[in-house]
């Protein structure tokens, strides 16, 4: 009943900077230097995304520096110690890649981030090629929207769709992104469900819903 969803093709960076499994050690820390990331998608052929370089994938080489880890510790951190040794992208990467689909909604990268605690997703197609890279400040582009552009959706999505007989009796108003509903509508039935779409609209940080029912409404 509420608006489509925003998707993460909305608000993703579609400007990208990836480095090949070729990509050399030095050459992965200046870009993530130059280009203020913490994390590379690594593609091959034609932008098939086949991993993920990251800082935490560059520190053991800091790490192991200034001394050899004895056998028990190679042995307990066998991917730390080897990726210490490693030149290349394609020996530093994590692999398979997480990625997500242009299409997948917000909630869904958020969940897959927390889940997986990466801080920035390649956006993939069907054919595994990279469209994009969505991260967590991109996620929260949403909450961007202005209390007025709020407004119209939850009184013109939510509101009018609900109390088709009664929205006019209904007050709708959204200050730094918290939504407050008043007034009186004939279903009262339909109040919770009006509370529950409210806080669906992307964008909006809580609602008080204080609808009432009324014959006059």
């Amino acid at each position: 009943m509420t608006s489509t969803p925003y998707t993460v093709a909305d608000v993703m960076t579609t400007k990208v900077i990836a480095v090949t499994p070729e990509t050399g050690f030095k050459d992965i820390a200046a870009a993530m230097e130059r280009w203020k990331v913490t994390a590379l998608p690594v593609i091959q052929g034609e932008g098939r995304v086949v991993g993920v370089v990251s800082e935490a994938d560059l520190l053991p080489k800091e790490e192991f520096h200034e001394h050899r880890p004895g056998l028990i510790e190679q042995m307990r951190r066998l991917g730390d110690t080897a990726k210490a040794g490693s030149t290349r992208a394609e020996d530093l990467m994590t692999t398979p890649a997480v990625t997500i689909r242009p299409g997948a909604t917000l909630p869904q990268a958020a969940r897959l981030m927390t889940e997986r605690h990466i801080k920035r997703l390649p956006v993939v197609g069907a054919d595994g090629t990279l469209k994009g890279v969505v991260s967590r400040a991109d996620l929260l582009k949403v909450f961007l929207r202005t209390d007025e552009d709020l407004t119209t959706e939850v009184r013109e999505s939510v509101v009018k769709r609900l109390f088709p007989l009664s929205h006019e009796a209904v007050k709708v108003t959204v200050s730094h992104g918290i939504a407050t509903l008043t007034g009186h509508v004939k279903d009262h039935t339909l109040i919770p469900l009006a509370d529950r779409l409210t806080h669906s609209v992307e964008g909006i940080v809580d609602v008080r819903c204080r609808l009432e029912a009324g014959s006059d409404g």
